[in-house]
Order: structure tokens, then sequence, then C-alpha cells
């Protein structure tokens, strides 16, 4: 290491972060340099990043603004840091993320390293079991909204290193460019998109929601995904009362609870009489609601547990028609299986692992996808959806492993 630079920076921590920035992939940022073109001369591409990190001298580029459409409509804006400003940012957050990791919350399982939504599900499942309530919470903007102030408060609690502070505050206030040109400077929040953002995002809500609950609600447990969250309360009166110290305590902080994403919800069951206004919440993709359950003796009832949403269901619909697989008649069928399978068994370990038989309806239309595709690619099919069907279920009766959700069973039928 070069004796003469202000700060002790790894040049193999920066070779690591560009190795995790390029598996990751990802679009350009404002340079248009994609991780292709960086690649053509990243050792010398590193060493300008570990130069001027380690002398002080790095100023991030200006973040490109993409907005994208929200599943609920409105639209969210991305902010896409270069190639070259991704892997600065990653070699601070391999720096801070260790110290800061170690002081969050059990509960807290957004973004964070062997922490995943599913373990979230399971045991916000357990909880609605054992508590007749639930608030449900959403912070509007969160990433937009955090205060600088407090978060580089918070950061200065974790770290003394002058130069992981230098850089987070530098990130910060970097400005958005929007694709007519515009920029615009930034006073509060954390790019959502950014390498840095999620870990300051999830340090912002230690000290805003996790560790303020155990302090001055033990009894109430929660479940936190960034700024999505449920916390669960023995009666309705408790749950009123939790609600409006929420709402206090973020207006605290500089936050604000999203009006239409935040309510009580009654977890009902053959066990809880009476009625109440909302009786299901969704959370991370999964909604929780009464349904009828089937026990280990075959006698049913009615329990409060999740399974995949509406929601994710017709956004999943509207990816596999975004497939257009009527329009591959070139592939055949262990090219499309091949193409498509990592999704279709993504979805199956994530919305399959809770009551799986409502994902069934998704997984058909994937059949349904196929059919087309048959009808088009072979001409001795095109005349009626029912030879096509025949045909698909032979081809699954013989190759029952070759698609994913064929190997649950859920294949065409053939005659």
């Amino acid at each position: 290491m070069d004796k003469t630079k202000s700060f002790q920076i790894s040049k193999k921590v920066v070779l690591e972060a560009y190795q995790r920035i390029k598996a990751n992939k990802g679009a350009a940022g404002i340079d248009d340099q994609s991780i292709n073109d960086f690649e053509e001369d990243w050792k010398n591409n590193l060493y300008k990043i570990w130069n001027r990190m380690s002398s002080g001298t790095y100023f991030p580029p200006a973040v490109k603004a993409v907005e994208i459409p929200k599943k609920n409509g409105g639209t969210r804006v991305l902010g896409i840091p270069t190639v070259a400003d991704r892997v600065a940012q990653m070699v601070v957050k391999m720096y801070f993320e260790p110290k800061v990791e170690p002081c969050f919350l059990e509960d807290s399982y957004g973004y964070r390293p062997n922490k995943s939504a599913i373990e979230a599900i399971e045991i916000t499942r357990r909880r609605c079991w054992q508590y007749d309530w639930v608030l449900e919470f959403d912070i509007r903007g969160l990433f937009d909204n955090i205060s600088h102030e407090l978060l580089i408060k918070a950061v200065r609690k974790h770290t003394d290193s002058a130069w992981e502070i230098l850089y987070i505050e530098r990130w910060l206030k970097t400005p958005f460019k929007y694709k007519d040109g515009v920029i615009r400077e930034r006073s509060a929040g954390t790019p959502q998109g950014g390498v840095i953002s999620p870990v300051l995002a999830n340090l912002f809500m230690h000290y805003a929601f996790d560790v303020w609950m155990r302090k001055n609600h033990p009894n109430n447990p929660w479940a936190r995904y960034a700024d999505d969250g449920i916390a669960h309360c023995r009666t309705l009166k408790e749950a009123e009362n939790l609600l409006e110290a929420l709402k206090l305590r973020f207006e605290e902080v500089g936050l604000e609870l999203h009006p239409d994403k935040t309510r009580i919800v009654y977890c009902k069951d053959d066990d809880r009489r009476g009625k109440y206004t909302n009786e299901s919440f969704d959370f991370l993709g999964y909604t929780f609601r009464p349904r009828l359950s089937k026990s280990k003796y075959g006698k049913f009832f009615v329990n409060f547990t999740p399974a995949v949403s509406n929601k994710a269901s017709k956004a999943m619909r509207q990816t596999i028609r975004g497939w257009r697989l009527q329009l591959k008649p070139d592939k055949d069928l262990n090219d499309i299986a091949n193409m498509f399978n990592p999704v279709i068994r993504g979805w199956i370990n994530y919305y399959g692992r809770f009551y799986k038989s409502a994902l069934y309806t998704v997984l058909r239309h994937i059949n349904a996808a196929l059919r087309n595709w048959a009808r088009r690619k072979y001409k001795k099919l095109s005349r009626g959806k029912r030879k096509a069907e025949n045909w698909l279920g032979k081809a699954a009766k013989n190759l029952p492993k070759l698609f994913a959700h064929w190997q649950l069973g859920i294949v065409p039928t053939a005659e």
C-alpha cells in the first residue's frame, strides 16, 4: 500500500468489490458505460477508483434517474450509479456493513446477509396464530425522505473511519440526472438503486423503529422488511394506541406512514369470533387471510394463513405474457424450458412455500402459453386448442421433469 495515501484502502477489497458488481450485472449510469465496457480496461479503471478513494479525491458523478411503474400505479424513481461508482460504493459497504450488521435486531429482514423475506413471512404466520390483531404499516417514500443529519449521526455511532463517513456523505448529496438533462440536487434520502443505500436505510430504520419498538413496546413483536412492516397486538385498543404512537414517532424522524397501506387487521379464524373492517393484509407478496385448511387428521378448519397475493399472481401472469412464447416457433421445447425454468423455479420456491395450491392457477397459465407456442410451431396443431393440449400432455407424460411446474404435477392433460 502506498504510504503517501490519506486513507488505507485495500486493493484486494476494490477487486472483490468489482467482482461482486460484475456478478450483480445492472444497467449503465449517466456515462453509458456498461459492465462489459468497464471490463475492457478493468485494471486501469480499478486503479483509478482505488487511487482516488485512497487520496480522498473521489467524487461520485450524478446518479441516473429512471422512473419505473409501481404495481399499484404511479412511479418510483430508481437511481442508477455508474459502474465505477457502484464499485466505489461496494468498497465502502464491504468495510462498513460488518460494523453495523451485528447490531441489527433479529426481526429486521430486508437486504441483510443470511436473512430472507420467507423467514419474515414464516415468523409473521406463527405470530398471527398467537396474537389476534395486526398493525400493518408502510412508510411513504422511505428512500426519498431519510434525514441526512440523523443518518450521518447513526453512521458516526458505528464507525470512526473518516473515509467511510466522507464518501457516505458525498453519496447522500449526489444529485439525480433525469433523461431530459435536468439535474436535481438532493437534501434528503438515499437513492433506491445505490449499492450502499439498503444498509443505510436499514441503519436509519434500526433507530427510527426497531430499537424504539424494543424500548417502548416490548410486548408487541414485529417483523420489518425495509419500509414494509407488521406489528402484532393482543387487543384492538392496543393496536389503535400503537398506531398513534407510531405516527408520532415517524414524524419525529421526518417520516410518514402511508395512509393507504397502514391499517389494523383482525386475524380471524375458527376460534376468533366477531367481525372487523379489515380481515386480511398483504406482506411481501403474500396475502394473509382466513382460509380453509385441513388438519393432519383430515378435519377442515378456518386458519389465518398466507398464500400468494392477487397482485403477485397478476404480475407473474404479465411476465408470462411478456415471454411471448407464440413468437418463438424457432425454439424447441427444451430451449423454452432452459430459458424460463429458472424463473418458474424461483416462483415455486418463493410463492409455493405456504398454501402452495394458490399458485397453481399461475402455473397453469404457463401451460396455456406453451399450448399457444405449440400451435404456432406445428401446423398440425394450429387448428384447435384440444389437439395442442393433447400433444403437450403427451410431452409432459414422457418428460415429467422438463418444466419445474410439471414436476409438481401441474401438467397439460393428454387424452
